[in-house]
């Protein structure tokens, strides 16, 4: 069944008398949230009205857990080196490659992430002789991945981010557990 241009503009009364919402459209069921619970109507306008950001007061990613500061640093890292397939060949290549592909600001932008990463795992407790191989990594991913084309393969190939989840996955797991 598909739908007409009359119906996508001005959509059909629902037939169930329903309550009408803030667009003068009629309701068609019951609001339900991600729980499956439903919601009052008047709850959802309370809510509405009482709607606001505090900026400047906490973490944007709230309170995590140090696993979860670890699975984040592993996604970033993969997204960075080897999200993506060239296809037709089993070469892998992440948005860094990509990014880097501006001249001079793509390589500040992935290096700054890249820096942002070992300054994660420094605050999960990574010791200075790791986090200085790690800025070591970063700085020749950097340095060399300013040279036009030829440091976007060696960006493709050196994997920096990825070299150095693995530094830091391998020393926590010589870490005793708490």
């Amino acid at each position: 069944m598909t739908m007409s241009d009359d119906d996508i503009l001005a959509p059909r009364k629902s037939r169930s008398g329903g309550r009408a919402d803030a667009t003068g459209t009629q309701a068609r069921g019951p609001i339900i949230d991600q729980d499956g619970h439903e919601i009052r109507p008047e709850t959802l306008e309370q809510g509405f009205r009482e709607f606001r950001f505090e900026f400047g007061q906490g973490s944007p990613f709230g309170n995590l857990t140090r696993e979860q500061r670890i699975a984040r640093i592993e996604v970033i890292a993969k997204l960075l080196d080897v999200a993506f397939i060239l296809p037709g060949t089993n070469i892998r290549y992440g948005i860094d490659g990509l990014i880097g592909l501006i001249p001079v600001v793509g390589d500040i932008i992935t290096t700054a992430i890249s820096l942002w990463l070992v300054r994660e795992a420094r605050a999960l407790g990574a010791p200075w002789y790791l986090t200085a191989r790690m800025l070591g990594n970063v700085a020749v991913d950097g340095v060399v991945g300013m040279v036009p084309f030829a440091g976007d393969a060696f960006d493709v190939m050196f994997r920096a981010n990825m070299r150095n989840v693995r530094m830091l996955r391998r020393w926590l797991d010589k870490q005793p557990r708490i």
